[in-house]
């Protein structure tokens, strides 16, 4: 190649990154009105970087490789992916988690890149163009190949039960469950073991050198569960192929490919022990750090996952009796057993919730045929919100009980209905109640 031909060739090679960064990482200007960059220089930097095919000399990027705007366009869609409304810190909240995720897993699609770049030649017509590929249909595409050949057997595993920076807590008729709760590098070791060093899973926690392990593990501890039952074994751990790793307090449950399962319908499909043992690790997550407060986004989040498991009731008397605030939104997809758009999605109030004598405020949204009349127990509650209970026909007119000369309900100031059946019924004493004691009733 001539002189000329050289500097040219450098120029265009250096030219696509620099495109890149005034595409995505420069506000641009139109009008009166400054739209903002939509990335930081980190941000394109890690996904350039993260093309197994860019050109590189440690950060320093030579040639972005020819899968980054494959990448890019994975990473932007994400906004699409967000429930919550656009600009909203919920949207931002949410994003965030998004974003991060993808980051966290970069390393997996460059693996995947790898193996498609490599393979490309042995993989079917229709799916050797990578831009009608997800992220999802690249790992299902490239699965079956290995960039390399395991470097030990099962013959070659330490002889070992157990390692020792795990320990066994469950031994069932079909899983064992290991649970790695160290910090150290015993724990992280383990984890490596457990994930067959992320070549026979592809959980982040496994792959040795990474940091990630550390991040899951100072939030708590990680659960592996091992299908004794299957034949089939890691040429690496000697371990049986199909497992999963569990992690509450991040709400990641894992197949081997890094999958997230349902976990309700796995407990409720898989042996009766697996379920009542996994009780305390949701029990845990059903409040706040003190206990007086719950929220439940039925059927979404980690409460609904209790209550599809172990039942309403058993929800409830496994609140805390100094619960001081209770929150039940009927939210949309999820968990639960029952579609939360159905209008017959209806849960009873067990009369156990006259025990919360700290309660100042419960809301019931969406989800009330009828309310127990042991709501009059409830001396210290000021709000009463009730919103879009189409189904509520009256309020218990026990409500307006009285000791002495004194309501029960002494402390109540609000009483919201708005969305609610407009025919409910509010008792002669509780309307002589309200008038009485000025409560703001909103319907």
């Amino acid at each position: 190649m001539k002189f000329n031909e050289i500097i040219r060739a450098i120029i265009v090679e250096q030219g696509r990154y620099e495109i890149l960064k005034k595409t995505y990482t420069e506000p641009k200007k139109k009008g009166d009105t400054v739209k903002p960059a939509r990335l930081s220089i980190k941000t394109l930097n890690d996904i350039v970087l993260s093309d197994p095919t860019t050109r590189s000399s440690g950060n320093t990027i030579k040639k972005a490789g020819k899968y980054v705007n494959w990448i890019l366009k994975q990473y932007l869609r994400l906004e699409s992916n967000v429930e919550a409304q656009y600009g909203t810190p919920q949207f931002k909240k949410e994003l965030k988690e998004k974003s991060d995720l993808f980051f966290e897993d970069l390393y997996k699609t460059t693996e995947d890149l790898q193996k498609f770049d490599r393979f490309k030649s042995k993989i079917d017509v229709e799916l050797r163009d990578i831009n009608k590929l997800t992220i999802d249909t690249l790992f299902n595409t490239v699965k079956d190949f290995s960039l390399e050949k395991a470097i030990t057997t099962k013959a070659e595993r330490k002889e070992m039960d157990v390692h020792p920076g795990a320990k066994q807590v469950y031994n069932g008729s079909k899983y064992d469950v290991y649970m790695i709760e160290d910090q150290g590098e015993l724990g992280k070791e383990a984890a490596c073991f457990y994930g067959g060093q992320n070549k026979e899973t592809r959980w982040c926690t496994s792959a040795p050198g990474l940091s990630y392990f550390n991040t899951y593990i100072k939030q708590g501890p990680l659960y592996v569960l091992v299908d004794k039952t299957d034949t089939e074994v890691g040429e690496i751990s000697g371990l049986p192929k199909h497992r999963y790793q569990f992690h509450f307090p991040s709400n990641q449950f894992m197949d081997v490919s890094d999958r997230q399962v349902n976990l309700v319908e796995f407990l409720l499909g898989e042996e009766e022990g697996l379920r009542e043992f996994f009780k305390p690790e949701f029990m845990r997550g059903l409040s706040n750090s003190d206990g007086t407060e719950v929220t439940v986004e039925y059927p979404r989040d980690a409460a609904s996952k209790f209550i599809a498991l172990y039942g309403f009731d058993e929800f409830f008397n496994d609140l805390p009796d100094n619960l001081g605030r209770l929150d039940f939104i009927k939210g949309s997809g999820g968990y639960g057993q029952q579609n939360a758009n159905d209008s017959n999605l209806i849960i009873s109030i067990p009369p156990t919730i006259g025990r919360f004598n700290s309660m100042y405020a419960l809301h019931l949204d969406g989800i009330l045929q009828e309310l127990p009349k042991e709501i009059s127990n409830l001396s210290d509650l000021m709000f009463l919100s009730l919103p879009n209970n189409k189904d509520l026909k009256s309020l218990p007119k026990e409500m307006a009980e009285k000791v002495g000369d004194k309501y029960k309900m002494s402390n109540l100031a609000v009483i919201t209905l708005t969305g609610s059946n407009p025919g409910v019924i509010i008792p002669e004493e509780v309307q002589k109640m309200i008038d009485e004691k000025n409560i703001k009733v909103f319907k």
